[in-house]
């Protein structure tokens, strides 16, 4: 199946892209059937073979999805926007991480709610007479003296 593509050209840093029509399981960065035209990310100019395009998707010719969104943009194709991504379940070794996370958060949560607690108690305490310092003095009972004793002198 035939598909037209992005294949990327220039410098690391500096990228330009051709437009290209090429098998679809085929690298885009070997051997085209056809230059389509050019695309410059930076100044967002297009340089395409508008006939060519419309002759090669008449006969079959598949776009990628990120094609399709430009040559859409630029009024090449008529159509919808196809979504460049698909959706996907988040991976299962992250799903687990940012549980752990979860948990781990839960957990420290507590602890410092459990310190504030007793941080709270122990301020009562110190507020607060402490039960030893209540100690009961035991009363003392007057008993009148008598006679016989009497304070040796």
């Amino acid at each position: 199946m035939l598909t037209i593509k992005l294949a990327k050209v220039g410098k690391t840093n500096k990228k330009m892209f051709r437009i290209v029509i090429s098998e679809k399981t085929k690298d885009p960065y070997g051997k085209a059937l056809e230059i389509l035209g050019s695309y410059n990310p930076y100044s967002k100019e297009l340089k395409v073979k508008a006939d060519r395009v419309k002759h090669w998707v008449s006969q079959g010719a598949a776009m990628t999805p990120s094609i399709n969104n430009l040559f859409i943009t630029n009024k090449i194709v008529e159509g919808k926007k196809a979504k460049n991504s698909k959706p996907g379940t988040p991976n299962k070794r992250k799903a687990e991480k940012v549980e752990k996370a979860k948990k781990k958060e839960g957990e420290a949560k507590a602890q410092v709610e459990k310190a504030k607690a007793e941080a709270e108690e122990a301020k009562k305490a110190a507020t607060a007479p402490a039960p030893e310092t209540l100690v009961k003095t035991p009363e003392v009972i007057e008993t009148p003296e008598t006679p016989e004793e009497k304070p040796i002198e």
